[in-house]
């Protein structure tokens, strides 16, 4: 990802928006040359929201005690999820 200091990105803002909402392109903002910010599309920010809404939930059902059987099918979920989710046919 591209870097880009606080003050260019002030002066380019609108630029920058256009590059990131239509470009699908992402930024990290830096000050003093370190990490601060980053800008990404609102459709990148939502599918950075749903894997943690969902490691989330995986992340509590596998600190469950009696609840092995559950392990698995979450373990063949996150795998799906990597291969882009074309591992099997799950249409009703």
């Amino acid at each position: 990802m591209p870097r880009i200091s606080v003050a260019e990105a002030k002066s380019h803002l609108s630029e920058l928006i256009a590059k990131s909402a239509h470009g699908h392109e992402r930024f990290i903002i830096t000050r003093r040359d370190k990490p601060v910010a980053a800008l990404v599309s609102l459709d990148d920010l939502r599918i950075i929201e749903q894997h943690q809404e969902q490691q989330g939930l995986a992340a509590v059902a596998g600190k469950w005690q009696d609840f092995d059987e559950v392990a698995q099918p979450l373990a063949d979920l996150a795998e799906l999820r990597r291969q882009g989710g074309e591992g099997r046919d799950v249409s009703l």
